[in-house]
């Protein structure tokens, strides 16, 4: 019959909790369960705001000063309820169970100790827990758990370069990378160019993040003063196609979270999000659930948003997959390893 469909046109897609793949772009505290936050602050008797408890997730605008103030008051609330160490191997284990759940192999979760050191007896010592409950972590889950250490862009750049030596200290150690979070809007990327040199000379990634309250030249900022490996965010470089052309000539990753994007303000809804368009230009792509605590959602959802909203089909997933692993720190033979499970789940039938 002319324009029936073949069988081959009518498969259901693949599962994309069972795509192997790698979260690059997840911050500690907002990696909480929202469930665990609820037990704990209940458990030490701290009040939470309603937009972390009946009206959760949170309705966060952060496109203006007023709102990132907002989005950054409601995560130093959700930090106060990690008061012992105890705490911070919950969180660990919980959030390596959902990494596995959402088939992803590889984590790089990203942390400032700063934030937690007045509990932790210090820096190096905060540190050291948290590489630790990572360790263990993994070692629950089955999933490879690696610590990416963030400076503030709203503290001193000297805070960052003592961070950077801290971070180097662990290199090979747990520590992949050095990066650099909060608003974008204050703080020069050129400012902390000394921590990132301190970071790179010791094997560390460089993984700052760019490109989501800000323009194009936030990013190429990024590129040019930092040597970012990664952007973290990086959607405003679709604004200018000669540094999409930058970026995928010289293979820099940009960790594109949409949920977030929507939930911040960055694109008023899912479809607006560039994703399709760096993926057309060529620019490698990891996707990431950034703050699930604050956003609702986690990896697979991003995945599922790929394929619902931007119209990837399966192989274009599978190549997205592909870019996370390539663009991790994940030792060679785990990164052979993953790759080789995504051409499997890409050849096999769909369930």
């Amino acid at each position: 019959m002319p324009g029936a469909l073949k069988w081959q046109d009518m498969e259901m897609p693949r599962p994309l909790d069972t795509l192997p793949k790698a979260h690059l772009h997840l911050h500690f505290t907002g990696s909480m369960r929202h469930s665990t936050l609820i037990e704990l602050a209940r458990d030490q008797g701290l009040h939470l705001p309603d937009a972390l408890e009946q009206d959760w997730p949170p309705r966060l605008r952060a496109t203006d000063e007023r709102g990132w103030f907002r989005f950054q008051r409601l995560y130093d609330i959700a930090r106060s309820v990690l008061s012992r160490p105890e705490h911070v191997y919950r969180l660990l284990r919980e959030t390596a169970e959902d990494e596995a759940a959402a088939g992803s192999r590889w984590l790089e979760i990203q942390v400032d100790p700063s934030g937690y050191q007045h509990r932790f007896g210090g820096l190096t010592a905060t540190l050291e827990l948290m590489l630790d409950a990572a360790a263990r972590a993994a070692e629950h889950a089955g999933v490879g758990v690696a610590v990416v250490v963030a400076a503030n862009r709203t503290r001193h750049p000297l805070d960052a370069n003592t961070l950077a030596r801290l971070a180097g200290q662990y290199a090979g150690h747990g520590v992949v990378g050095f990066g650099l979070s909060n608003d974008e809007r204050r703080g020069q990327a050129r400012d902390f160019e000394r921590a990132f040199r301190i970071a790179k000379r010791a094997g560390l990634l460089s993984v700052p993040h760019g490109g989501e309250l800000l323009g194009p030249r936030s990013v190429a900022q990024c590129v040019d003063d930092l040597g970012a490996d990664r952007v973290g965010h990086g959607v405003r470089a679709a604004e200018d196609p000669r540094l999409m052309r930058r970026l995928a000539d010289r293979q820099i990753c940009c960790e594109v979270c949409p949920t977030s994007n929507v939930g911040l303000g960055v694109a008023e809804r899912a479809a607006d999000v560039p994703l399709r368009t760096l993926f057309d230009a060529g620019v490698p792509i990891a996707l990431g659930a950034d703050d699930p605590l604050l956003f609702g959602t986690r990896l697979l959802r991003q995945y599922e948003l790929a394929r619902e909203v931007y119209g990837f089909d399966d192989a274009e997933i599978a190549e997205l997959a592909r870019q996370s692993v390539r663009s991790s720190a994940a030792p060679e033979h785990v990164r052979k390893e993953i790759l080789k499970s995504i051409d499997a789940w890409l050849a096999g039938a769909p369930d």
